[in-house]
């Protein structure tokens, strides 16, 4: 059972998830981020780390575009790691179980959205009639409006309590929970696979056919992969960058 200062604490980060998203931008709007805080604040780091980490690659090829609204992951792993933390669920099931609350942050993302275009439509009538205090206070309630975004689904979420969440988890059928800790384990992929899309693989394929051999079958782990990685980026741009310095030269010569 979380204590009131823990209720708090994870309520208040979930309120400043958005507005890091939109203002801020210091980490708090990525999940890997939120999970190391909650890690701290609900004193089961691996839960958080885990849980962050798996929705950080899910959300690596997702992107607000034009003021588009995408799942709030962060808000996901809020939840779904108080889930897996306080009920005692595999890691899996918080992961699924938390998705609902980022697909649901989309229809709030929307209704804020909404709401603060009236907001600024009366701020810019009282700018234009000189009341610049007034353009100022209700130009607060924009950031306000979108922490609730996220503050009401997870202290809605957390306030239920571990037995109210247990009770719907034990009526479950096994093929569902089944189901959840599949998808669980999956959805690195799906996130993976989004990323590749914006990336140019058929130029660097041997780059990613090179990291999946070292992964898949010499059980390199992922830190000695990106080792690896770097060291290939580095040797690629240095050999890139000398030769247009060597045909300068080699221009400068001929000249003479």
């Amino acid at each position: 059972m979380l204590e009131i200062w823990q209720i708090a604490a994870v309520t208040l980060l979930a309120f400043l998830v958005p507005i890091d998203k939109y203002g801020l931008t210091i980490g708090l709007r990525w999940p890997i981020i939120t999970g190391l805080i909650l890690g701290f604040i609900l004193g089961d780091m691996k839960t958080a780390l885990f849980i962050g980490g798996t929705l950080e690659l899910m959300a690596l090829g997702v992107t607000s575009i034009a003021g588009s609204s995408v799942p709030e992951y962060s808000t996901a792993a809020i939840i779904a790691i108080v889930i897996a933390s306080q009920t005692g669920q595999s890691m899996e099931a918080g992961l699924a179980l938390g998705l609902p609350v980022a697909m649901l942050g989309v229809q709030f993302d929307v209704v804020a959205k909404i709401i603060n275009g009236f907001i600024v439509r009366k701020s810019q009538i009282y700018a234009n009639a000189g009341q610049f205090a007034r353009m100022k206070r209700i130009l607060l309630l924009g950031p306000v409006i979108m922490g609730l975004t996220a503050a009401i689904p997870v202290l809605l979420a957390i306030t239920l309590g571990a037995a109210a969440i247990k009770e719907v988890l034990a009526v479950m059928p096994a093929w569902f929970s089944n189901g959840l800790t599949i998808a669980g384990r999956v959805l690195p992929a799906v996130g993976i696979a989004l990323l590749l899309n914006y990336m140019p693989v058929k130029r660097y394929f041997q780059y990613l056919l090179a990291g999946f051999f070292f992964v898949a079958w010499l059980n390199v782990p992922i830190l000695g992969v990106t080792a690896v990685g770097l060291i290939a980026a580095i040797h690629y741009y240095s050999k890139n960058d000398a030769a247009p310095a060597s045909a300068t030269t080699n221009e400068i010569l001929d000249d003479e």
